[in-house]
């Protein structure tokens, strides 16, 4: 028989996979629990009809998230901070403070988990920092520290 799964089935397929199994496998597992639909010429046109809008979907997210990647390169953050002697800070600036200022500034709403940071900035100056904003998609933010 052949089904469409609707997840993914250890040692059978992903979800949105058509696989052929075995009749009582279909009959006695995958329909009953929900986890395939008999693969009909409608529902494999749906399938099509999903696959296609997802990727839709997926193509207009990454768009926005290059022109969103376009417009922090063109952005600076200031943050002021109070530092001691030869400009080390106290304390020091996280990627949570940098996603609260460029909201603050700028209107743009920042995760702090996708700030990609080595290590806190503990000094005054200008930084550059990466921003994972998409798969395959990376912006960078300029960060300028001062007293």
């Amino acid at each position: 028989m052949i089904v469409i799964l609707n997840r993914d089935v250890k040692g059978t397929g992903k979800a949105g996979e058509i696989v052929k199994v075995s009749d009582g496998y279909a009959r006695n597992l995958l329909l009953p629990k929900g986890y395939a639909t008999e693969a009909t010429e409608g529902n494999i046109r749906s399938l099509e009809k999903q696959k296609a809008l997802a990727e839709q979907k997926r193509a207009e997210d990454k768009a926005a998230a290059q022109e969103l990647a376009e417009k922090l390169k063109e952005l600076t953050v200031v943050i002021k901070t109070k530092s001691g002697e030869g400009g080390r800070l106290f304390g020091s600036i996280t990627s949570k403070d940098i996603a609260d200022e460029t909201k603050k500034q700028t209107g743009i709403s920042l995760d702090k988990k996708k700030i990609q940071m080595k290590a806190p900035i503990k000094n005054i100056g200008t930084f550059e920092v990466d921003i994972k904003l998409y798969p395959e998609v990376t912006g960078k933010l300029t960060v300028q520290v001062t007293d």
